[in-house]
C-alpha cells in the first residue's frame, strides 16, 4: 500500500511539473491580465485579437502550410528510405539506418546552420525562395518518418512482396497494393510527427527562413522582445488552441488504436 501511494504521488508530481505551466497559460488566456501575476477579469479579447489581427493570421497560415508541405515531402522520402533499407542487404541497410540517426541526434542549430551554408553560401540559393527553409524542415522530419515506418516493415512478412511478383504484379503495383497498405499506419504516424516537429522548430527556421517570414516559434520569440501587449497576450490564446488541438488528436489516435486492438482480439 505504501509503495502504491508513493508511486501515485510521484506520478502526480510529474504530471503537475509537465502540465501545470500549460494550464496556467490556459487560464490567463481567458483574462484581461497583461502579464503572469495577478488574475484580472474574464475576457475573450485575446482570442478576438488572435483571429482579427492580419499579422497573426498570416503567420499562423504560413506556419501550417510549411508544416504540411515539409511533412508531405518528408513522408515520401522517409518511406522510400525505410523500404529501401528494409529490402537492402545487411551492409547497405545498416549504413542507411546509421546515417538516418545523424539528423535525429544532431543539434537543430547545427543542422540549420549547415543547411544555410550549403544552400545559401555554396549553391547561392536565395532564402527568399523558401527552398532552404523547406529543405531544413524536411531534413529535420524525414528521419522520424523513417523510424516510424521501419517497425511496420519489420512486422510485415517479406515474402508477400515476392509472392505478388510471382503472381505477375509489377514491382510498382506490388509496392502500391501490398506493401503500402501494410505500413500505412506507420506512414500516418510519421506524417503527424513531422507536422509537430515542423511546427515546433525554431533554430532551423531562424537560419533558413526569409527575412519577411515568421513561423510560430520565431514569431513568439521575437514578440517577447518588444511587441505590443495585446499581441503578446494573444499568443497565450494561440498556445492554448495548439495545446487543445494536440490533446484532441492524441485522444482520437488512442481511441482508434484501442478499437483496432479490440477488433484483432475478437478475430
Amino acid at each position: 500500500m505504501t509503495k502504491r501511494i508513493g508511486r501515485n504521488i510521484f506520478l502526480a508530481l510529474v504530471l503537475a511539473f509537465l502540465y501545470a505551466p500549460i494550464l496556467i497559460l490556459v487560464v490567463y488566456s481567458f483574462t484581461t491580465s497583461t502579464h503572469i501575476g495577478a488574475i484580472r477579469g474574464f475576457s475573450l479579447q485575446n482570442y478576438v485579437t488572435l483571429f482579427t489581427t492580419p499579422e497573426l493570421l498570416s503567420m499562423i497560415a504560413g506556419t501550417v502550410l510549411l508544416a504540411l508541405g515539409a511533412a508531405a515531402i518528408a513522408a515520401v522520402l522517409g518511406t522510400i528510405g525505410a523500404i529501401g533499407a528494409f529490402y537492402s542487404k545487411r551492409g547497405p541497410a545498416s549504413f542507411i539506418s546509421t546515417m538516418n540517426q545523424v539528423p535525429v541526434v544532431n543539434a537543430d542549430v547545427v543542422t540549420g546552420f549547415s543547411i544555410c551554408i550549403l544552400l545559401v553560401v555554396v549553391f547561392g540559393i536565395s532564402k527568399d525562395t523558401y527552398i532552404p527553409l523547406v529543405a531544413g524542415h524536411v531534413t529535420l522530419c524525414a528521419p522520424f518518418v523513417f523510424l516510424s515506418v521501419m517497425p511496420k516493415l519489420k512486422q510485415m512478412d517479406p515474402s508477400t512482396y515476392e509472392a505478388a511478383l510471382d503472381l505477375g504484379a509489377t514491382p510498382f503495383n506490388a509496392l502500391r497494393s501490398v506493401i503500402i497498405p501494410q505500413i500505412a499506419s506507420g506512414i500516418g504516424t510519421g506524417f503527424m510527427l513531422a507536422i509537430t516537429l515542423s511546427l515546433d522548430d525554431y533554430f532551423i527556421a531562424t537560419y533558413t527562413k526569409p527575412a519577411t517570414f515568421d513561423t510560430i516559434s520565431t514569431y513568439v520569440v521575437n514578440a517577447t522582445k518588444g511587441a505590443q501587449t495585446n499581441i503578446k497576450t494573444a499568443l497565450w490564446a494561440l498556445s492554448t488552441i495548439i495545446f487543445v488541438i494536440v490533446v484532441v488528436v492524441v485522444i482520437c489516435l488512442n481511441v482508434r488504436a484501442n478499437k483496432q486492438r479490440k477488433r484483432r482480439m475478437e478475430q
